[in-house]
């Protein structure tokens, strides 16, 4: 049985009504409260999904119409608000110091997590961030069809998925409708999105409604009929599909391009940064805590950027040396950006690359971790209407039944500019042992509430991924000058973020200015360049969490091992950070500090009990 989402919401408020007359209770024992907090999670967990259409549709589920219909709208942000309150009160009434250790982690891992929602679904928030439901970079449009098409075919096992899926595509222009809604409550209160955004999105609609509806992803569950389906049965099936693709999709696509073109692009604004917008100062530092979960000055971020930068040109100078050349930094740039040893002949050779980069960190991984994820990872080229939108390299997530693998993601779009310097980098962020082992073991631990096995935040998740890139000086894999100057290339990258970012959002840099810092400080395309202002115009913040999250890990690795001398083992280490899934950096800092303590103790016991053991 489903539950209705306002079933869920009116069942929770009347809990809390009843707990709040109810008379006082005794003292939770250490089992009761851990009991207590674990039917919370479960309780909030089944209540945040049952409003939650677009997580639900990621991972290949099944959603109610009447929850699909609600996408976008203040409804369906006001019921998300409400059950995150309720499970703030709720939490309040249980005794942190009666749990077990895990116990206390989880507690305060769900209540930072419910403290960022609540912010995020604050009234004040939903005004700027509800009247832009999404964007070139964070698109529900371009995501669409991928969750439509489920290519892989890990979710389509039944005649009743199918029909799910096409339930799914007949509802999309009631989903679009919504979103058209919004964006015309932001053009009222002059909230907007900038013109260059806006132009992508066209861009991206143009690719996809530019294929015939008879050869488009929103056909591809037709090819997951089950065979055993009667041929009557099928038939029909078929002809819902191309009727849904026909009279229902490519119309709503149509109607939103057209939307974005004639009435939004003349109204969005032409600044690129949220300092433009307002109230854009105060959702820039919300953002930032929701992407770092650490409240930053953006000033101090801008600086530690600029001094990331001083460091990584540093190293950049040695390896040039390496490469044979002495040339100012930005000369070499240019050399490598056109030097053609350093760039495929072929889209072939990136593929190949990548799956040589997987091989060897497949055979190198028991060295450095206790786990490795039993979900399998493909490596496969984006599909031709994504690429152009796309950075270099991303990650998609695997079914934690194994059903679907992660997917590492590689662009050969304009294969001629990319680098052969960044595969290893590229693959070990995205791939393994980066986004693929933290979010594969995260899912395959049982043990873990949802939140923890499926939620996350970025700055643990993109911090991990850049730490993980810095695992090939330990494999062994930047021994090639030219891979390392990869690697010190993408560190760069992260680096500038945190300049360019703040720089954009306070500090009113122009997307040319943006570019243009990008270029002179590292060896990335100009194509790259554009597509990485972009983003951050896109998704403020957002970038700051991978160097500050890495910066985080490498310090708590440092002071490990600086702690325990010879008795610190890495790969120990590493089962600490990934084994509770995502943690907010402050938790995962008390959590990875209490280990050291722990094994310091243990340490000194031992040594104890040897001296007294001695005749």
């Amino acid at each position: 049985m489903v539950l209705k989402p306002g079933r869920v919401l009116i069942s929770l408020l009347v809990g809390l009504s009843l707990g709040a007359n109810a008379a006082p209770a005794k003292p939770p024992t250490p089992n009761a409260a851990a009991e207590q907090l674990d039917r919370l999670f479960a309780a909030d967990s089944r209540a945040q999904q049952a409003l939650d259409p677009l997580g639900a549709l990621a991972r290949g589920e099944a959603v109610p119409h009447n929850l699909l219909v609600q996408t976008f709208t203040p409804t369906l942000a006001a019921q998300q608000r409400a059950v995150t309150e309720h499970a703030l009160v709720q939490l309040a009434t249980i005794d942190r110091q009666a749990l077990d250790n895990p116990h206390r982690l989880s507690y305060d891992v769900f209540a930072q997590m419910l403290a960022a929602q609540h912010a995020m679904l604050a009234p004040s928030a939903q005004a700027l961030l509800g009247v832009q439901p999404f964007n070139h970079f964070m698109g529900f449009p371009v995501e669409f069809p991928q969750m439509a098409a489920t290519s892989e075919g890990g979710t389509l096992r039944s005649t009743a998925q199918i029909e799910a899926r096409l339930d799914l595509e007949r509802t999309l222009p009631v989903m679009i409708d919504n979103a058209i809604d919004r964006f015309r409550e932001g053009i009222a209160s002059g909230v907007v999105e900038p013109q260059l955004t806006v132009t992508n999105m066209i861009a991206q609609i143009d690719a996809i409604i530019a294929r015939p509806p008879h050869q488009s992803l929103f056909m591809v569950p037709v090819r997951h009929i089950p065979r055993k389906t009667l041929p009557a049965a099928r038939h029909r099936l078929e002809h819902a599909f191309a009727a849904a693709s026909t009279e229902a999709v490519y119309p709503a696509y149509a109607r939103l391009r057209a939307f974005l073109a004639d009435e939004y692009l003349p109204a969005a604004r032409v600044s690129v940064g949220l300092s433009a917008l307002p109230g854009g100062a105060s959702l820039y530092r919300l953002l930032v805590r929701q992407e770092t979960t650490l409240d930053l000055d953006p000033d101090v971020v801008h600086r530690t950027g600029l001094a990331e930068v001083e460091r990584i040109q540093h190293a950049m100078r040695q390896v040039e040396a390496e490469l044979g050349y002495d040339l100012p930094l930005h000369a070499f740039f240019d050399v490598i950006r056109t030097d053609p040893r350093f760039h495929p002949t072929s889209a072939a050779q990136l593929g190949r690359g990548f799956r040589t980069v997987g091989e060897q960190v497949a055979q190198l991984a028991p060295h450095y971790f206790l786990h490795v994820p039993r979900t399998p990872l493909s490596i496969e080229p984006y599909p031709a209407y994504r690429a152009r939108f796309e950075a270099g390299g991303s990650y998609s997530e695997g079914l934690p039944d194994g059903s679907r693998p992660g997917v590492f993601w590689y662009n050969t779009y304009d294969w001629q500019h990319r680098f052969l310097t960044g595969l290893t980098t590229l693959y070990l962020h995205e791939g393994a042992p980066g986004h693929h082992f933290q979010i594969s073991l995260a899912q395959e631990n049982e043990a873990l509430p949802d939140f923890q096995r499926f939620g996350g935040n970025a700055a643990y998740v993109e911090g991990w991924a850049l730490y993980a890139e810095t695992l090939g000086y330990d494999m062994g894999l930047y021994r090639d000058p030219a891979q390392h100057w990869g690697t010190l290339d993408d560190e760069m990258l992260r680096a500038m973020r945190l300049v360019v970012d703040t720089g954009l959002h306070t500090r009113g840099w122009s997307r040319d200015q943006a570019i243009a810092y990008m270029l002179d400080n590292s060896g990335i395309g100009r194509i790259d360049a554009a597509a990485e202002v972009d983003r951050y115009i896109a998704n403020p913040g957002q970038a700051l969490a991978y160097k500050i999250g890495a910066l985080t890990i490498q310090r708590l690795r440092d002071e490990a091992g600086a702690a325990l001398g010879a008795r610190f083992d890495l790969r120990a280490f590493h089962d600490q950070v990934l084994n509770s899934g995502a943690l907010p950096l402050a938790v995962l800092e008390a959590k990875i500090r209490q280990w050291i303590a722990d094994q310091a103790l243990a340490n000194a016991s031992a040594i104890n009990a040897r001296v007294l053991a001695k005749p």
